[in-house]
């Protein structure tokens, strides 16, 4: 090492004294927490080296990981909190920066044959990563994980520098030539190239907020000279009434190639701290097979349709002399998914889009998730709370949405153990991205990184290759009649990872999926079994809505505002109220709806579908903030039942509705049903009343007669008593018995078609358990106070 580069060291040295965690049993040492954060303004010639740094004018702040860069300047007071107001249109000129985040820690001291490994949960996003000078990696992915062997740049037992210098994305992206397809879509061209969460140059769910950082666990791993690089777990049969099941193990690894015919592979499984399994093979070689024959086993089941069965699998490499040498340990779930589709919905052979578990179809009721929070550090301490609302709203499927980033192991976790089946989009949406190898290559590491890291969940049902990329093409290039079917990214690569890595999921090439069959036709939406319903978000009963051909959506919102306690948390004081002034939104309230770029002016069209749907609904809009709030979730809430109660109330023939959505990300104004603070609007009620396994309600009338039905979303028989009430007389409507077969739907009675404007009170009683529900009869506009009271009569709801 020259001297010049011992004086660099030295002086990082003597400002950051920072330590790291002691090493844990598996050998694992984290390198999380205090960091320093340099920044500077990227040259044309981007730094890419600490020698680099010299030339720069250098700032530095104290960093936290993981992180975002922009919580660090709010912790150092150099920007405002983003969330509030207008402030994070200030983050536009951080955009231009160049970060480096440093450490130094002392390395552990390794023992004969062991390895050292520098892992990054996340790395946000274009980066050169070195270690004492030497540059180790130069990852450019903000979505997958990254790790490098280290054991010969680290210095046993001495101090270590370790530097992370990241790029600027939005002045690197200029350096890629975008073909003519790539331009004019819904992100920003500038992200078509870039790895990094699409939504992060702004969507209209979340501000234009271009971030970087070490956004998860950055960790030295110690790696034993014998270990697991692999085990993969996949059911290959599965006879569901004698709970029968072939399972594949799959496994890789490292070995001394003397231990090769010694060591012998030791399988085991366990549930509830019983052993249900334990096999042996001799290891010959470092990659094999071994297949398990389980009877009477307990098997995975998605909510409601039994037990989300989980098993601790775990596989020993054991010496002769008994030793363990090396264990991997994972939690997985018995069971088989298949997703019934078929390419075209036609007038004399209708479309199909059903998911099969185990054999038994599933009526699909769930939510579409997206980003947790915009800063993705922070999605971590938000997830338990974020499930928690989904297991009370009895959501049996989430879809990850292609705009966001890829949950982490603790997500997954938290569906399998709760029954809720993931439909988990690759991270693209909205835009026709590049067909060229050199971007291709990227795609293929991605997914590769992303399949082999979840496939073992047995949450995860199903792999989409992006959200919306397929009808992107109609929206900007519509006169060009382009075939998406010609992608190569979804019709190739994509699928040739699945079939190599997770060969038993199914896979959808695009949401929604523009099959040749339906291009031949024109592309027509009455021709996709399953469809992403937003339309001219007008009127909830519109024919746009109950017309609809698709057997499956899986997208369906309304607008609804926030809570007043979370406008105050998100807008500054004197832009709380009045939200309209001489006929204009006042710009905050533009910001939170959401614009992308402050040059674009005032842009209403989110905000002034709140209007125009309170005003269908209710016939004016009240100029009192906590009324139209009031106003506005009720539409919300009465839509949004709506949607769910009109499909279920058509099963089979209908198999899903997954609606948009549970949580936002940003605090705004939004279709979300929970708001940033975690604060709920009218419709989650709403919703957990029409979501339950057993449910009776009211579809509207047909030839002057309302079906009253009742749904089973469970593999047993349900029974009970039903009442009907109207809530204003006290009038009795309808009073009798309930039998609806496993996995079923009947409907009750036909209950005549009610005159004037009302809500009916529907309680019901399963078992020992009572519930109620209702329904909104007549046509609108309705009387804004009138409702309410008569909300109020059904002690469903707390209306304030």
């Amino acid at each position: 090492m020259n001297k010049q580069l011992i004086c660099i060291f030295a002086v990082f040295l003597s400002f950051i004294s920072l330590e790291v965690s002691a090493s844990s049993d598996d050998g694992i040492i984290s390198l999380n927490g205090k960091w320093e954060l340099s920044y500077w303004k990227q040259p044309e010639q981007p730094v890419l080296s600490p020698d680099g740094m010299k030339q720069m004018e250098v700032k530095t702040i104290t960093a936290t990981v993981p992180g975002n860069v922009e919580l660090d300047l709010l912790s150092a007071g150099l920007i405002d909190d983003p969330m509030i107001g207008n402030n994070v249109n200030e983050l536009r000129k951080w955009e231009e920066f160049q970060w480096c985040y440093s450490k130094s820690f002392t390395s552990p001291q390794l023992e004969k044959g062991q390895r050292l490994q520098l892992f990054f949960g996340g790395i946000d996003c274009l980066a050169d990563i070195w270690l004492n000078g030497k540059r180790i990696g130069k990852p450019e992915n903000m979505l997958i994980e990254h790790s490098f062997d280290v054991t010969n740049e680290i210095k046993q037992g001495e101090n270590n520098l370790l530097q992370v210098i990241i790029r600027s994305s939005v002045i690197e992206g200029q350096n890629y030539f975008l073909g003519s397809f790539s331009i004019g879509n819904f992100p920003s061209e500038e992200s078509t190239f870039i790895r990094k969460a699409p939504h992060a140059y702004g969507w209209d769910i979340l501000p234009r907020l271009v971030s970087a950082g070490l956004w998860r666990d950055v960790e030295l791993r110690v790696l034993e000279q014998a270990r697991f690089k692999d085990v993969h777990y996949m059911v290959a049969n599965l006879d569901t009434a004698q709970r029968n099941v072939r399972l594949y193990i799959d496994a890789q690894l490292k070995l001394p190639f003397e231990k090769f015919d010694k060591v012998k592979a030791v399988y085991t499984l366990n549930r509830n701290g019983k052993e249900a399994y334990k096999g042996t093979t001799a290891v010959v070689s470092p990659a094999f097979r071994y297949i398990m024959e389980l009877k009477n086993a307990d098997l995975w089941w998605p909510r409601g349709y039994g037990e989300p069965a989980l098993y601790e699998a775990k596989v020993e490499l054991v010496d002769e002399d008994g030793s363990v040498l090396a264990t991997d340990t994972k939690r997985i779930g018995l069971r088989t998914v298949q997703l019934e589709r078929t390419d075209i919905n036609l007038p004399d052979d209708p479309g199909k889009f059903c998911f099969i578990v185990n054999g038994e179809r599933i009526f699909i009721h769930g939510t579409n998730w997206v980003p947790l929070d915009a800063l993705h550090s922070r999605d971590n301490s938000l997830v338990d709370e974020a499930i928690e609302m989904a297991v009370d709203l009895n959501c049996n499927m989430i879809r990850c949405w292609g705009g966001s980033v890829y949950e982490d192991h603790h997500f997954f976790d938290l569906c399998d153990e709760n029954g809720i089946l993931i439909w988990q989009d690759f991270a693209m949406g909205c835009t026709f991205y590049p067909q060229r190898s050199s971007f291709t290559r990227n795609i293929e590491e991605e997914v590769i990184s992303v399949v082999c890291k979840l496939r073992n969940h047995p949450s995860v049902a199903l792999w989409s290759g992006n959200n919306e990329d397929d009808i992107a093409l109609r929206w900007s290039l519509l006169p060009f009649n382009l075939d998406p079917n010609r992608d190569v990214v979804t019709r190739q690569v994509i699928p040739s990872v699945l079939y190599e890595f997770d060969p038993t999921r199914p896979y959808l090439p695009s949401s929604p999926y523009i099959s040749e069959a339906v291009y031949q036709k024109g592309c027509d939406e009455k021709y996709w079994p399953e469809n992403h319903l937003w339309g001219p978000r007008g009127y909830y009963k519109d024919p746009f809505y109950i017309d609809a051909q698709c057997a499956f959506v899986s997208e369906i919102g309304y607008h609804g505002c926030p809570n007043l306690e979370s406008l105050k948390k998100m807008m500054t004081e004197d832009c709380v109220y009045p939200w309209v002034k001489d006929h204009e939104w006042n710009d905050e309230w533009v910001t939170k709806s959401v614009r992308r770029f402050p040059v674009w002016g005032k842009t209403f069209d989110r905000n002034n579908l709140m209007i125009n749907q309170v005003r269908l609904l209710f016939g004016e809009v009240p100029s009192k903030l906590e009324d139209f709030i009031f106003a506005s979730q009720s539409v919300q809430a009465e839509a949004m039942k709506y949607f769910i109660e009109m499909w279920r109330g058509n099963k089979f023939n209908k198999t899903g509705i997954i609606w948009w959505n549970l949580r936002d990300g940003w605090p705004l104004i939004s279709d979300a049903i929970v708001d940033y603070y975690n604060s709920k609007k009218m419709a989650y009620y709403y919703i957990r009343n029409v979501q339950k396994d057993v449910c009776i309600f009211m579809n509207d009338a047909r030839d002057g007669n309302h079906p009253l039905v009742a749904v089973n979303d469970t593999r047993h028989a349900s029974e009970g008593d039903v009442k009907v009430t109207d809530v204003a007389s006290g009038k009795q409507i309808f009073e009798g018995k309930f039998y609806v077969p496993a996995n079923g739907r009947v409907q009750i009675s036909s209950l005549p078609e009610q005159k004037g404007q009302g809500i009916l009170l529907i309680r019901y009683k399963v078992g020992n358990q009572e519930f109620t529900n209702h329904y909104l009869y007549g046509e609108p506009p309705f009387k804004l106070k009138e409702y309410k009271q008569l909300l109020q009569k059904t002690n469903l709801y707390t209306v304030k």
